[in-house]
């Protein structure tokens, strides 16, 4: 039998599960390693009453990764909305949460899970634990909880994870050691891609791998966090919370935002992501500029099978 290429992806929020809808159409044996740092909505409020990880994120990718019938997926990523204490959960969150309380164990919880939903992949948490991501700011000021960053207006200096003694996953290690490819993003920087990268042992398996690494560069500047950055202060970011430049390519986006989607960042002082070449060459990234655009209500997003495609054929050419 033929091996298939092992791809690892690493984010979370929503970027992650668009990116890996298009992957899994694609000859790849695949592994989704996904953030725990989550702290608000359903997500929040489980992790707090029951102290587990929060599920969202894991959730999305489960839905992501599934080969069931639309309306079980459909099902599970129903939201209630009542008067009640059920009110904004989400009801694959509570069947995770409900599977970690039947077998003890989150993980055990999510490969129940996978089973169920038919997921193609591996879907790891990047700890067996709740972590909480705290920031310091450029004027020294520090913000605790994930949700509470973006909105602190404050330009990030650091991302950095508590309790100190998270412990990463041996199956992720592993994945990690075995890959050929590291995909990094889309997805909010500080917030969903490199709190995964924070727990001890996985931002040092990342580096240590002989796999290529891919970073997704986001289409958009993000406030709160990413405003007036460009790809290259995106990946000087990763690489010094990394503490090391082991990024060798960048997916940037070459397509122009049109008018009137770009009016709909305005309030939000959110812009294009400028890709400057000669700074990410100079870094001795290999840049992949391509039309990734797709839109989604107005939103920009990443175009699902465009990079899923540009990331296969990169697999190929490597």
């Amino acid at each position: 039998m033929t091996t298939l290429p092992k791809v690892v992806v690493i984010g979370g929020g929503t970027g992650l599960p668009v990116l890996l809808r298009g992957l899994k159409r694609h000859p790849l044996d695949l592994s989704a390693i996904v953030t725990v740092a989550d702290d608000g909505g359903s997500s929040g409020r489980l992790r707090d009453s029951l102290d587990i990880p929060p599920p969202g994120d894991i959730r999305n990718v489960l839905a992501a990764l599934s080969e069931v019938e639309p309306l079980v997926e459909q099902m599970f990523q129903h939201r209630f909305e009542t008067e009640n204490e059920l009110s904004g959960h989400a009801l694959g969150n509570l069947i995770i949460a409900a599977l970690a309380s039947i077998t003890g164990d989150f993980v055990h919880a999510i490969q129940e899970m996978s089973r169920v939903l038919n997921v193609k992949g591996k879907v790891l948490p990047s700890a067996n634990q709740s972590v909480i991501l705290n920031a310091e700011m450029e004027d020294g000021t520090i913000v605790t909880g994930e949700s509470a960053i973006p909105k602190a207006g404050k330009k990030i200096k650091r991302v950095f994870l508590k309790p100190d003694n998270i412990k990463p996953l041996a199956e992720t290690l592993r994945v990690i050691a075995e890959a050929d490819l590291i995909v990094m993003g889309p997805g909010s920087l500080y917030t969903s891609i490199i709190p995964n990268l924070l727990v001890p042992g996985i931002g040092e398996a990342v580096c240590r791998s002989k796999a290529k690494k891919l970073y997704i560069c986001n289409i958009m500047t993000q406030m709160g966090e990413t405003l007036g950055y460009t790809a290259s202060d995106h990946v000087e970011a990763l690489s010094k919370h990394l503490d090391s430049s082991c990024i060798d390519a960048i997916l940037v986006n070459n397509k122009q935002v049109p008018g009137e989607v770009q009016a709909r960042y305005d309030k939000e002082q959110a812009s294009p992501v400028h890709f400057d070449i000669e700074r990410l060459n100079s870094m001795g990234m290999e840049v992949l500029a391509q039309d990734i655009l797709s839109y989604n209500n107005g939103l920009v997003r990443h175009n699902t099978e465009s990079v899923a495609k540009i990331i296969h054929s990169y697999m190929e050419s490597k």
